[in-house]
């Protein structure tokens, strides 16, 4: 059976609006940005959907984030290349998207300790949004490999 792709943006506009006024809160939230594509990578990556995948790795490499980051994101509990700051977004994001088995109390306390209460928040709600966004791509079959980042490459 072939899957049928389906353009959820148009399908349903006021939908995507809605997804797309979530995602411009977090883009502006004063959350750095580096930070919040690895977040969107790293909830792709446990999703496993390659066209959020193939967006942020061309956008965060756009941003002047390194391969080698991108990389060893899967790995990042062993890498030695992200911050404090940065291993908790991880561990957040990794208890937020697999929410139904809890959110272990190390992950919270050290996100707690790196983040204060409004920043943890717009965290969270990044993390819901690429949770969402990836809940659209994979499901609807979004095409990954085409995607052209709008970002001006950092030199």
């Amino acid at each position: 059976m072939a899957h049928r792709s389906v353009q959820y943006y148009s399908v349903s506009p006021k939908g995507f609006e809605a997804m797309r006024n979530l995602q411009g809160y977090v883009e502006q939230s004063g959350l750095e940005h580096s930070l919040l594509e690895l977040v969107k990578m790293r909830a792709s990556q446990i999703n496993g959907c390659a066209y959020c995948l193939d967006m942020h790795s061309k956008d965060a490499r756009a941003m002047g984030e390194t391969e080698q980051r991108l990389y060893g994101l899967n790995a990042w509990r062993e890498a030695p290349y992200y911050t404090a700051r940065e291993r908790a977004a991880l561990a957040w994001t990794e208890a937020v998207t697999r929410v139904s088995k809890g959110v272990p109390e190390d992950a919270e306390a050290e996100a707690h300790k790196q983040f204060s209460e409004k920043e943890l928040v717009d965290l969270t709600f990044a993390i819901i949004a690429i949770n969402g966004w990836n809940r659209l791509a994979i499901p609807f079959h979004s095409k990954a490999g085409d995607y052209v980042s709008p970002i001006k490459k950092k030199e």
